[in-house]
This record gives C-alpha cells, sequence and structure tokens, in this order.
C-alpha cells in the first residue's frame, strides 16, 4: 500500500512542477496587462477588470482584437504579439483571480 502511494506521489511531482511554470508564465505574460487593466487584472476604473473573466469570453475578445474584428485604439496592436495559446494561458490566469 505504501508502495504504491510513493509510486504516485512520485508520478504526480512532475505535473505539479509543470503546472507551476505554465502558472509562472501566464502570469508573466499577464504582466503587461497591469499599466492598464491593474495589478492581476484588478482595474480601478476607466478600463476593464480582467480578474475573473470568463477564460472563454477573454479568449474571444484576444483574437478579436487580434483579427481586427473588434475595434480598438491600442488593444489590436497588443494583441497581435501574443499567440493563440498565449491567450489560453492569460484567459486561464485571469479567470482564476477573483474580482
Amino acid at each position: 500500500m505504501i508502495k504504491h502511494l510513493v509510486v504516485a506521489v512520485g508520478l504526480l511531482l512532475p505535473m505539479v512542477g509543470a503546472h507551476a511554470e505554465v502558472n509562472k508564465h501566464a502570469r508573466s505574460l499577464a504582466a503587461s496587462c497591469a499599466a492598464c487593466h491593474g495589478t492581476n487584472g484588478k482595474s480601478q476604473g476607466g478600463m476593464p477588470v480582467l480578474a475573473g473573466l470568463d477564460k472563454a469570453l477573454f479568449v474571444t475578445q484576444m483574437k478579436d482584437f487580434k483579427s481586427g474584428a473588434r475595434p480598438a485604439t491600442v488593444m489590436h496592436q497588443h494583441a497581435k504579439g501574443y499567440t493563440d495559446e498565449e491567450f489560453e494561458l492569460m484567459g486561464s490566469y485571469f479567470a482564476s483571480l477573483k474580482r
């Protein structure tokens, strides 16, 4: 029984490390949003709050900014610097934060 537990924990540890790395990367990507949308996406007004935003909504809006389907003053330029995978990471990060 203990042997099985040790093996299970040993198999899970690399996944925990990988998850932490993804979160670190997502947090780093999202840091560039802080200048306008506030630290951790908690805008103090004037810009939309990103913290707690639905991931799918975030990703869709970012893709729309990137393609030009959604008009913007500067967001279309910011969005062009990210991949769809990075939108997914940032969307997960912001969705995980409390408003």
